[in-house]
């Protein structure tokens, strides 16, 4: 193993901060170690056996471990597997010369950053720790990334700054205490769950915040989601469940889209409202239950109760307050505030540099018409990050096909859609196919992913 290592890591004022411990049981490795660290880190340590490393590690706090898988007594998996479960986060790499599979799985698990075979020379242990040190400085600016976030808005969680949304958080602020029943209008996008939730925290209610989506849960299911159930109250039914009021007991239960809810789902739901008691699906008791209600919808409800779609009693009972979302195009002057919030979480979500945008980008962004609304702006600027991009390129506008340069941006369509595509998948693994579950998480209809996933499988 020799000791030359090109490009090695700057000795920064914060790298001459950072603490080392080595811990092997064969001495030329810890001392080819320490020599090779202690010229960029404050404090390089070493320990032959995991109880010593752990006696040191009780009277020093190390930044990052370099151990070995075999040591004498317990493992160097074993003894970081019990200082994770103590709490302890910090980083560390594995060293080992018998690897197979299953040692490192488990050293995958006992949150191993890296995993470098023996013999190995020094510049390939420096890179690991380059990339380490790389990623704690990653994770402590996005860090104070999510603090700026969290200053650019306050508890409404709404951002902007035109006298529609001021408007808009004041009416938030002034009826969020009451137990009213409020309803919420505006365009697909434009924040209606996010208004919801503001009310739902200014009103200091001790309960949780519980939304249910009624487009996406099938008629049959709906009254079970949202009443409960006794067991064997229908086949499948094999324990009792507790329904979506009784979770939002002294809290607020969010009825979005409910222009979709089913009409014999509409008269149960104006029961409750006025009795204030809730029977669970096949039992003959009522629960008493105390639930502020929120509805939402994009579609205009007196125009679905005029054609028979709508009770024109639970409109009445629901429209106590109404609060009207504005859309992007009614705001445009927020764009800026909006963009400058999503780059920044959105890159402290996603592990990357926030992007800069240009006046012309900001310009380029004012000029869109955004029928999806701020929803379809928070989307546009997560696919700048992803593909590093500019607005003008990931903005949803059609592109006629002919021309050379038509059809690169045809073809640049094509890789957002591919982009669009594996995202949506992912959400939907994630939640195990559960497409209700994805869709809410995707801030889309079930329908609307539903319409998406049958394309793709028609198109292979």
């Amino acid at each position: 193993m020799g000791e030359h290592v090109t490009e090695p890591l700057e000795a920064e004022s914060n790298t001459r901060m950072t603490s080392v411990l080595i811990v092997d049981d064969e001495p030329g490795i810890r001392s080819f170690l320490q020599r090779g660290l202690q010229k960029y880190f404050g404090l390089v340590e070493t320990a032959e056996s995991a109880t010593a490393a752990e006696i040191l590690h009780e009277r020093c706090y190390f930044d990052l471990i370099i151990a070995d898988i075999r040591l004498p007594g317990r493992t160097g998996v074993e003894w970081v597997t019990e200082l994770r479960e103590q709490g302890a986060a910090t980083g560390v790499i594995f060293m080992t010369a018998y690897a197979d599979l299953e040692t490192a799985i488990a050293a995958l698990r006992a949150g191993a950053e890296d995993f470098i075979m023996k013999p190995f020379r020094m510049e390939q242990m420096m890179a690991s720790v380059k990339r380490y040190m790389e990623r704690q400085k990653m994770q402590r600016e996005n860090f104070v990334l999510r603090r700026q976030v969290d200053h650019l808005f306050d508890k409404s969680g709404m951002v902007g700054e035109c006298e529609l949304i001021q408007n808009l958080c004041q009416v938030i602020k002034r009826v969020a205490p009451m137990p009213s029943t409020v309803l919420i209008e505006g365009e697909s996008g434009t924040g209606k769950e996010l208004a919801a939730r503001a009310i739902h925290e200014w009103s200091g209610r001790s309960g949780s915040f519980v939304p249910v989506n009624c487009g996406a849960i099938s008629a049959e299911l709906l009254e079970s989601e949202l009443f409960g159930h006794i067991k064997g109250a229908f086949t499948g039914a094999h324990q009792a469940r507790e329904g979506l009021f009784t979770y939002a007991n002294e809290g607020t239960l969010f009825l979005d889209e409910i222009g979709e809810m089913p009409l014999s789902m509409q008269a149960h739901l104006l029961r409750v409202l006025e009795e204030r008691t809730v029977r669970p699906v096949g039992s003959n008791k009522e629960v008493p239950v105390a639930v502020r209600i929120i509805a939402a919808t994009n579609r205009d409800l007196s125009e679905l109760v005029r054609s028979g779609e709508f009770r024109e009693d639970l409109f009445y009972r629901l429209n106590v307050l109404s609060i009207r979302m504005p859309s992007l195009r009614e705001r445009l002057s927020d764009i800026p505030m909006l963009t400058e919030y999503f780059s920044k979480s959105l890159a402290a979500e996603l592990g990357v540099e926030p992007p800069r945008f240009s006046e012309a980008d900001l310009g380029c962004l004012g000029s869109y018409d955004w029928p999806g609304n701020v929803r379809e702006l928070k989307n546009v600027i997560e696919r700048c990050l992803l593909l590093n991009s500019t607005p003008s390129q990931c903005l949803a506008r059609p592109v006629p096909v002919g021309t050379a340069d038509e059809m690169a941006e045809s073809s640049h369509d094509l890789e957002l859609e591919s982009v669009e595509k594996r995202h949506i998948l992912r959400v939907l693994e994630s939640e195990g196919g559960n497409k209700s579950a994805a869709a809410r998480l995707l801030g889309i209809s079930r329908k609307t992913l539903e319409r998406k996933v049958q394309a793709w499988e028609m198109g292979g």
